[in-house]
């Protein structure tokens, strides 16, 4: 038996996606008399079926030798499309992650959704949703992933912009879908350079093809570059990380997936690209630079923004820069680990920042306060998260940052600089955010704040026990365990300072977000200094204008210049032809007199004109040669 469910592991996202197929005839309305409801508990009990099939092949797969289903598709000379099912522990323990979260994010939308009207439909694309996340964790295929991956745009344009009625939700989903598709073209550009290049579109095809290449460095500079562009969408990374902020709009059940395994699955995809990534310094040297960009930069933009889940998804930013520099230094198990910590704990801040909006009807933090003795559930799920993030706790964040610096990786100190850093920069925020919104006295949106009800309170707790119970849950890592690189002189050195500063920082961080004064909404710093460094944080370092002014700038001057040649040069030869033919046949009609001899003159008239034109190219021949003799 669970021979039999091992080897249809395949068969898990299928559930997700049953539930959205279910849940068609009360999202289009075909049924009515029972409500949206019915639609819901569909999905939940898929993905329940999808959690069990799981959590079975989870802690029975190490009994079994990994391996790959292979389904043929298409093929052709020596074209061979196929998409290849990855059946080992790592696909296993990611399948689980997907699954848990999308399991209690559906619960805790049961209550936060209770009283929309489209509630079957939020359900119907949530259950699309995991579906998509799904293949993503058993996929060993590199199309095959970039489908799913497409498949994640598409649901995540569909949930961000839920609330269509809403113009600023319409330009927000519009926006996010766009940006993403730059990245996925680039990627699409990379898998048929890899494909017409020898190398094969299966991960392990990959790694084997990595070993011995055959292509010079140049392309290989390029091909990375390419693939690298596709997760740096997906992970909302510098340059192409505003989406994920604007995808706030969407409904906060749709966000705790969007910030802790949506964009996980891209840095997932992102992860099993690495041996592709050895060949070129040049790209491995580029992931080290994008993810420190987005991870401090993320930190500082996260920093200075006053609604509440808006903090909170440019840290995402920040942490998943880390995942990017980890594969740029090919430590991709450290990678790994903090995907799933960051995931497991930001997910469960996000369930407390919903219990925060739903009981206040606010997301304005600087609206907020004394939320900590009304909603005790609530703030113990917070504080588990946010120290989960940055720490503090012996969670599982506090392991990985243990495991970077334990000795047997090569680090040096530009690394544990970025790290302690983001770290302290997200401790600073986090406390910042904790005292506007659960300390202090009470607001007016805050005076009746009552703990929320159990469809809530139940995932939000289950997930902060799983937070703290993350250090020792039987995940084997060792299975991708990162190149032993060689110990530099000064390695060990960072080693034995890191992990106590580390801890230092998280903690420096905590006692400035207590000490710094807080200000209201409607207040601003006098100093002209400090309310431009505000402003320049709290507008994403004005990066949309930079956009408007350059890319946009350009693609919509290319795109007038190229409507002024359409109408004025093109359809100008075409309107010149149709009049010079319309002048020939009014004028030729006149030859109609049904004389014969004017036709015979007719004919005459073209033959010597004919003859003309072509002995008066030859005329000086003609000369020339009369004159030989």
């Amino acid at each position: 038996m669970i021979n039999f469910l091992i080897q249809h592991i395949w068969f898990i996202p299928l559930y997700g996606l049953l539930g959205a197929i279910f849940s068609l005839p009360w999202a289009l309305g075909f049924i009515r008399k029972t409500g949206p409801r019915p639609a819901a508990y569909l999905n939940i009990l898929m993905t329940l079926l999808s959690f069990f099939h799981g959590s079975i092949i989870f802690f029975n797969i190490g009994n079994f030798p990994s391996q790959s289903i292979v389904f043929p598709w298409f093929s052709i000379a020596e074209l061979d499309l196929s998409l290849a099912i990855e059946i080992s522990p790592v696909s296993s323990g990611a399948l689980e992650l997907v699954t848990i979260i999308s399991l209690l994010a559906q619960i805790f939308a049961i209550g936060y959704m209770e009283k929309d009207w489209s509630l079957a439909r939020f359900f119907g694309l949530m259950g699309f949703f995991e579906a998509a996340l799904g293949g993503i964790a058993i996929s060993d295929s590199l199309l095959l992933s970039y489908g799913l991956l497409e498949l994640l745009t598409l649901s995540t344009y569909l949930l961000v912009g839920f609330w269509y009625a809403q113009p600023l939700v319409v330009t927000a989903a519009r926006d996010a879908f766009l940006t993403k598709r730059v990245g996925d073209i680039l990627l699409l550009m990379g898998i048929v350079a890899l494909s017409s290049d020898g190398a094969g579109l299966s991960f392990s095809q990959l790694q084997e093809w990595a070993e011995n290449p055959s292509i010079p460095t140049f392309t290989a500079t390029l091909i990375g570059l390419a693939l690298i562009a596709g997760p740096t969408g997906k992970c909302a990374q510098f340059p192409l990380n505003l989406w994920l902020d604007e995808g706030m709009e969407g409904p906060n059940p749709a966000s705790i997936m969007r910030n802790s395994i949506v964009v996980s699955a891209g840095a997932y995809v992102l992860i099993k690209l690495e041996p592709v990534f050895t060949l070129s310094p040049v790209a491995s040297h580029t992931l080290v630079v994008i993810g420190a960009i987005s991870a401090i930069g993320g930190s500082l933009i996260a920093l200075a923004q006053i609604d509440l889940k808006r903090t909170f998804s440019h840290s995402t930013s920040a942490y998943l820069g880390l995942v990017f520099i980890a594969v740029g230094l090919g430590h991709v198990d450290i990678a790994f680990l903090i995907l799933f910590c960051h995931g497991v704990a930001k997910a469960l801040l996000f369930m407390s920042a919903g219990s925060i909006i739903l009981t206040t009807s606010c997301q304005n933090i600087t609206e907020m306060g004394g939320i900590w003795s009304k909603m005790p559930s609530t703030t113990l799920a917070y504080m588990t998260g946010s120290a989960g993030i940055i720490a503090l706790l012996p969670s599982g964040m506090l392991i990985t940052f243990h495991r970077w610096f334990n000795g047997s990786l090569e680090v040096s100190w530009w690394l544990l600089g970025i790290l302690l850093l983001v770290n302290l920069i997200n401790a600073l925020n986090f406390t910042r955010v904790f005292r506007a919104v659960f300390l202090g006295k009470t607001q007016p949106k805050t005076r009746r704040a009552p703990e929320i009800p159990w469809q809530l309170a139940i995932p939000m707790v289950s997930l902060t026990i799983i937070t703290l119970l993350a250090p020792i849950l039987p995940f084997d890592y060792s299975l991708w365990l990162s190149p032993n690189a060689p110990i530099l002189n000064n390695t060990a050195m960072v080693v034995s300072y890191a992990l106590p500063l580390i801890i230092a920082s998280g903690l420096l961080g905590c006692v400035i977000g207590f000490l710094i004064p807080l200000r209201k909404g409607f207040y601003r710093p006098v100093e002209k200094s400090v309310r431009v460094i505000q402003d320049l944080l709290a507008y994403d370092f004005y990066l949309d204008k930079i956009y408007q002014f350059t890319v946009v700038a350009f693609v919509s001057n290319l795109a007038k210049f190229t409507t002024w040649c359409d109408r004025y040069i093109i359809d100008g030869v075409v309107n010149l032809i149709s009049l010079v033919t319309i002048f020939g046949g009014n004028t030729l009609k006149y030859n109609t007199s049904g004389q014969s001899q004017f036709y015979i003159l007719t004919i005459i008239v073209g033959v010597v004109l004919l003859m003309w034109s072509i002995l008066s190219g030859q005329w000086n021949n003609i000369l020339n040669y009369w004159g030989s003799f």
